[in-house]
């Protein structure tokens, strides 16, 4: 699939270091996401693959003002390729990524299957910016996860609230959207929502739970991911990307009712009383936006769409030294902008790419 508007659009690109990228799990989620976002972000891709399994052989995506047909995924998919994304579930993942790696493309694996693998790293541009990090280019990197979108969110807000005071407990509660278990798990809870009205039965094949009109911190016995899991994963990348430099916050993961978007209310304890002027000028900047007073708070719905965290802040009521910030973020979102500018961090290391 050629673009000839995306060479054009971007004065440092030339006809010898444009590249070649594939998306598997193209009709997933955050296949799509990422795909938009290819296009948004002009990444320099004169031909983007789109991969899936023999359920969306055949479907039509759109990729920039282009459309383009889903395609199998057999070994050939993958010679030539730069750059390939893995935004399926993690067995896809597993059973694939062997076969784009052996054909020398570089990995970027959206779906945390491959954190394992010798060499893997996971990885978040923003986090990196805030820490002054500067990761020199692999000529054969391993795969490059990217984090959680719920531990870049919190990797941030955090490293930046500490500059504002020393910070002596951090406390967060994780409301998770159902689109963090893609499709399915969205079809799923509006069939529960459906079923629920019209007084019958609930499916549980992905929660094994209902989570329509309600709250939970556990899933059913029968889930394939238990919702613990999640929450290790979220504090594992935590750690990977904020390292040391921010403190480790005691957290609960909570799967609410809702479709789309990370909502996120993290309790700051500090040694000293901070102003909330103070605190909100060091947390405001690249990649977090704070509404004013007159403007909707941050909620799943304000930031759907968006690419920055939106955030507000209170003192808390008892404790004269405690504070609350309420954030939103945009999930899928967040995991398409981090899997793109890790592409675009490694592209160094592929200067001519593969088109001659």
């Amino acid at each position: 699939m050629t673009s000839p508007s995306k060479t054009q659009s971007s004065p440092s690109t030339t006809t010898r270091n444009l590249y070649r990228a594939a998306i598997v799990g193209a009709a997933s989620l955050k296949g799509k996401e990422l795909a938009e976002m290819l296009s948004e972000k002009n990444f320099p891709a004169v031909d983007v693959r789109l991969l899936d399994d023999d359920e969306s052989l055949g479907q039509l995506e759109a990729m920039g003002d282009e459309i383009s047909f889903i395609q199998s995924l057999r070994s050939e998919q993958f010679e030539h390729v730069d750059f390939t994304f893995f935004a399926a579930d993690p067995d896809c993942t597993k059973k694939t990524w062997k076969k784009a790696r052996d054909a020398g493309s570089t990995i970027i694996d959206l779906s945390s299957a491959l954190e394992n693998e010798p060499g893997a790293q996971v990885r978040s541009l923003w986090v990196e910016r805030e820490r002054g990090q500067v990761m020199a280019p692999e000529l054969q990197p391993g795969p490059c996860v990217t984090a959680h979108p719920a531990a870049v969110t919190l990797a941030l807000l955090l490293l930046r609230a500490q500059r504002a005071g020393a910070l002596t407990q951090v406390v967060a509660t994780v409301f998770q959207p159902a689109s963090e278990r893609g499709q399915k798990g969205m079809d799923e809870l509006h069939q529960q929502t459906v079923n629920l009205l019209s007084f019958q039965s609930l499916p549980k094949d992905v929660f094994d739970a209902q989570v329509a009109f309600n709250m939970i911190a556990r899933y059913g016995q029968k889930s394939r991911t238990p919702l613990d899991s999640e929450e290790t994963r979220i504090l594992r990348h935590y750690g990977q990307i904020a390292g040391e430099a921010a403190p480790t916050p005691a957290m609960m993961l909570v799967q609410a009712p809702i479709f789309h978007g990370h909502a996120l209310a993290i309790f700051l304890e500090t040694e000293e009383r901070i102003e909330l002027a103070n605190l909100a000028k060091v947390l405001a900047g690249d990649h977090v936006i704070m509404p004013s007073a007159e403007e909707d708070s941050p909620s799943n719905v304000s930031s759907a769409g968006q690419g920055d965290i939106q955030l507000a802040i209170r003192n808390d009521v008892t404790h004269p030294n405690g504070i609350w910030l309420w954030a939103a973020a945009d999930n899928l979102r967040i995991s398409a902008l981090t899997a793109v500018e890790c592409a675009e961090s490694m592209a160094a290391a592929r200067p001519m790419g593969k088109i001659q």
